[in-house]
């Protein structure tokens, strides 16, 4: 993100953002944006944003690590736009060693998320702890056990709260991906993926983006980053993000 927005916005703390803007039920919205206009869309003269900042630090280290079956319906539920889908991944905070096992389920446009505090040295694994915590959730319908690694993402992060609607924008730079077969990618070094999670519906952070000609883009990084490792599966709901974002070409179909 823009050096001066790091400069200039004020600093919001992880317990007011959290109080602000929790967001476990919201609305996502995710956006491709040239990183060079990163600054001008969140020229604050109004006074209604605040960056989060920790220990004097407003970029974040992340990654997660996705779950699924051979048969992979976390992944094919979000290809084929099924309704109600779901994904379990762990998700760690890579500056301060915080891991956390997270179930994320989607209705229409809502997205749930339950999280539970894990251990980091697990974070590559899903411990006995972990699989009854997963199967008494009652959210993932395969059994836990069955449950693997095939994901690995890894990206920097910056948070932005609008104070006025409660809604909260991340940035994320850097986007790489890994699976655990020793193939890997990333995207484009000069866009990052801004998110907008909203209680409700779109807002002025969305109509920021909308002024300077972005549109939500259809992206998933568990969906697209399998998708581009894998380009035999299905993708049909990313096709044109992944060749005009990440240089990609479809395979020959694999059968899942």
């Amino acid at each position: 993100m823009s050096a001066s927005v790091h400069r200039w916005l004020p600093a919001v703390g992880l317990g007011e953002l959290l109080e602000a803007a929790e967001l476990q039920v919201r609305v996502d919205r995710k956006y491709l944006v040239a990183r060079d206009d990163l600054g001008g869309l969140l020229e604050d003269p109004g006074g209604e944003l605040a960056v989060l900042e920790i220990d004097r630090c407003r970029r974040f280290a992340y990654e997660s690590v996705y779950f699924d079956t051979p048969q992979l319906p976390s992944f094919l539920g979000t290809a084929r736009s099924r309704r109600r889908r779901f994904k379990v991944r762990t998700r760690t905070y890579l500056d301060s060693g915080a891991c956390m096992l997270e179930i994320k389920t989607r209705s229409g446009a809502v997205t749930v998320k339950r999280r539970f505090g894990y251990a980091f040295d697990d974070r590559w694994r899903l411990s006995a702890e972990g699989l009854v915590w997963i199967e008494g959730a009652g959210e993932v319908p395969v059994p836990a056990v069955e449950l693997g690694p095939v994901l690995v993402t890894r990206y920097m992060r910056v948070t932005v709260l609008h104070r006025p609607s409660g809604a909260r924008l991340t940035c994320d730079t850097g986007l790489r991906f890994a699976d655990f077969e020793g193939r890997a990618g990333a995207l484009r070094p000069d866009l990052a993926v801004v998110e907008v999670k909203s209680p409700r519906g779109s807002g002025p952070l969305d109509r920021r983006l909308w002024a300077a000609g972005y549109r939500p883009c259809a992206m998933s990084k568990y969906g697209t980053g399998m998708a581009l490792l894998r380009p035999g599966l299905p993708a049909n709901k990313w096709n044109r993000t992944l060749r005009r974002h990440f240089g990609w070409e479809p395979g020959p179909l694999i059968r899942v």
